[in-house]
């Protein structure tokens, strides 16, 4: 058994580490706010308000052995760090793919990509829109290495997390359209490349990086897919055979105002190509040989699925509207007929 202090823990990545290390055996706390949701069952929590720079300074004596922190403000970073970094054997930072500057190279990996600057010396942290998320990342990253140390930190580049709890609706959008059924609209290619990360299994790997002491720089993403296996696996998942994948030219798509990613119009888990190659097709070879361990697509979509039938309320809607769907399908074919 651990003693785990998890800064967050009441939602989404955050609660499955909590819930998961809870599960293990280990001793959890949670230090947050306490406004974004509860923490899991089994776990103390120690309301902070990390604004405060002396917040986190009465846990510092309670003889924590890891740390994770998902942290995106840096002025957060810097107290905890102050706080907490002398007295804990390891630190967890969940940081982000968005840290790179080239999202347009494939095959790219944590060892060779080039980062984005520091953001301006007056951001704390992102602004509206996620302006400089990813640049406020680089600076934590920066002060977890420099205060705890390359070889008691750990630092998670985080890709494109889905599950349950899952608030962004690029993952549900797709076992909510091929749950529906009809014809589906399928962008661009069934080649182009799909990556993401289940959140249960970058959780087990924080746990994992804690328990065995894990030091380094890795991306926080499963393997690559085809676009098609990725359906694939959603229509395993849900139980549906053979679903009618109609396939669409990302032009095509562009020049009737189908977005890209996520939002209003927006396909999900669908970029754009070849500026964007990159995002979505990193070699994550080094943190599989470091102990991450994906699932079955189809093992996510059901616990996914599971979630969205149990909490219809917290399921996030957007996406391409069925009627939008439908009239782009007909107007692809009424062309190709033409």
């Amino acid at each position: 058994m651990a003693r785990i202090l998890v800064l967050g823990g009441t939602r989404f990545l955050g609660r499955a580490v909590a819930r998961l290390a809870v599960a293990r055996g280990h001793d959890v706390t949670c230090a947050a706010r306490g406004v974004s949701g509860a923490v899991p069952e089994g776990v103390r929590f120690v309301p902070v308000d990390r604004d405060d720079p002396a917040a986190l300074t009465p846990l510092a004596g309670q003889g924590f052995d890891a740390v994770v922190d998902v942290t995106r403000v840096i002025g957060h970073a810097r107290h905890a760090l102050a706080a907490l970094a002398d007295h804990v054997g390891h630190w967890s930072f969940v940081s982000t793919i968005s840290v790179y500057a080239d999202y347009a190279t494939p095959g790219l990996s944590a060892a060779n990509t080039p980062l984005l600057p520091p953001p301006p010396s007056d951001v704390d942290g992102p602004g509206p829109g996620f302006r400089w998320y990813g640049e406020c990342k680089v600076v934590i990253e920066r002060l977890v290495r420099e205060r705890v140390g390359e070889d008691r930190s750990f630092i998670c580049r985080a890709g494109l997390i889905v599950g349950a709890e899952d608030s962004s609706n690029r993952f549900p959008y797709w076992v909510r359209r091929l749950a529906r059924g009809g014809e589906v609209l399928a962008p661009g290619r069934p080649t182009d490349r799909v990556q993401f990360v289940d959140v249960e299994d970058l959780a087990g790997w924080l746990l994992h990086a804690a328990g065995t002491r894990l030091g380094g720089t890795y991306d926080g993403i499963g393997p690559t897919m085809s676009r098609a296996e990725m359906l694939a696996g959603v229509a395993a998942g849900l139980g549906v055979a053979d679903p009618r994948l109609t396939w669409i030219d990302q032009d095509f798509l562009r020049a009737h105002d189908v977005r890209e990613w996520w939002g209003e119009r927006a396909l999900p888990l669908w970029v754009r190509l070849p500026e964007s190659a990159g995002l979505m097709d990193r070699d994550v070879s080094a943190s599989l040989a470091a102990g991450l361990v994906v699932r079955p697509v189809a093992d996510t979509v059901r616990a996914t699925a599971s979630w969205m039938s149990a909490h219809p309320g917290d399921v996030p809607q957007g996406g391409l509207d069925p009627a939008d769907e439908a009239a782009i399908l007909g107007t692809w074919e009424a062309e190709r007929n033409a």
